[in-house]
């Protein structure tokens, strides 16, 4: 039986993320690790390799089909109830020992992780979401910057179809990458998993590159939304979640910042699961650092008001949320409050167009939901 890698190898097409260098090496910037790649070599991530001086990508086929609530990835401040259809391909260019999507993002590096590529258009893919009622398609589940290339064919006809688009990232990106996006990309959410670059490259990165890509994709105006998953005795110091909180709203106050439960998952299993309390305590610190818009996640019913949105300017609810569950929607149509008129930060529809589900499902063909009662 072939390995997964030669397989993978079948599945590809030129890129278009690279240069040309001497002796037939080549340049790839799809990500922040800025391989350089001898011929018959691959880099980093290990779906991006040198045939003949020629960079090959992944192309063709999905690892995993997902329909999520827009709230899953998380977005809480765009499209709230939206469907949103996730793809996802098979690698990744850090290899955290936590990863609870390891079965895709890991698959080439570790033979435990079985998620065996399934052949796909980009047709087929936007038919299926427009079919479903999806409001959004949403490239995630493995690091979607080593498959970019593959990702703009499907956001292109995605847009024909009036989708709107995201990528779930890493955001270990490079400026050449997100100008490429740009035009195919509305939504943009970044892991930033820590404030400290000696636990960067524990999982095979550096801070630098991930730092600089969201500073430009603020600046490029792409929507950006920020998670940590706080893991203690990783990334819980009230010092270390300071100076990354005031990162943030140092680029923008108005970035929402999600802060998220760790449990035990793949290789990290000894770690005890992130509590309520903890959350609540990294939350009081964002906020002290000038975030307006500061939210934990994963312990629905558990972290008080903090899986609700709040007017920055008046405090008044504007979305209740339980969970991935909208219990309320109270914006007015322009995506202010009905308060105090205050503009808020988002991607808003003109009024809540329900919630097609609160629960991620694998989809069957042309399969349209109906609104879940709120």
């Amino acid at each position: 039986m072939p390995a997964l890698a030669d397989i993978l190898a079948q599945e590809t097409r030129e890129g278009q993320l690279y240069d040309q260098l001497d002796r037939q090496w080549v340049h790839c910037y799809a990500c922040g690790h800025d391989c350089r790649i001898p011929p018959g070599a691959v880099g980093v991530c290990k779906v991006r390799f040198n045939e003949n001086g020629r960079l090959k990508v992944p192309y063709g086929y999905v690892g995993g089909i997902q329909c999520d609530p827009v709230e899953k990835k998380p977005f809480f401040h765009a499209y709230p109830g939206a469907l949103a259809f996730s793809f996802g391909m098979l690698g990744c260019d850090l290899h955290c020992g936590y990863c609870q999507n390891w079965v895709t993002s890991q698959a080439v590096r570790d033979p435990r992780a079985v998620a065996p590529p399934q052949a796909e258009t980009p047709g087929d893919l936007v038919e299926q979401a427009v079919d479903l009622g999806a409001k959004l398609i949403v490239s995630t589940y493995n690091e979607p910057l080593i498959t970019s290339e593959w990702a703009v064919e499907i956001f292109r006809k995605a847009k024909q179809a009036g989708l709107v688009t995201g990528f779930v990232s890493n955001g270990n990106g490079t400026p050449r990458v997100l100008e490429f996006l740009r035009p195919w990309v509305d939504l943009y959410k970044v892991d930033l998993k820590s404030f400290d670059d000696r636990h960067y490259r524990e999982l095979g990165g550096r801070l630098a590159p991930i730092l600089d890509t969201i500073k430009r994709l603020h600046e490029m105006q792409f929507w950006v939304e920020i998670v940590t998953l706080l893991i203690r005795g990783f990334n819980d110091s009230e010092d270390e979640l300071k100076r990354l909180t005031e990162f943030v709203a140092g680029v923008s106050p108005d970035i929402p910042w999600h802060v998220t439960a760790f449990h035990a998952d793949y290789k990290m299993t000894d770690t005890p699961a992130t509590t309520a309390d903890m959350l609540i305590r990294a939350s009081a610190i964002a906020k002290d650092a000038g975030l307006r818009f500061v939210y934990a996640g994963n312990l629905p019913g558990r972290v008080g008001a903090l899986e609700h949105t709040y007017c920055h300017e008046c405090g008044e609810l504007l979305i209740e949320r339980y969970g991935y569950l909208i219990r309320g929607y109270y914006l007015t149509a322009p995506g202010a409050c009905p308060s105090c008129a205050s503009p808020v930060p988002g991607r808003w529809s003109p009024s809540f167009d329900g919630q097609l589900t609160a629960h991620p499902f694998v989809p069957g063909r042309s399969r349209r939901l109906t609104l879940v009662p709120w």
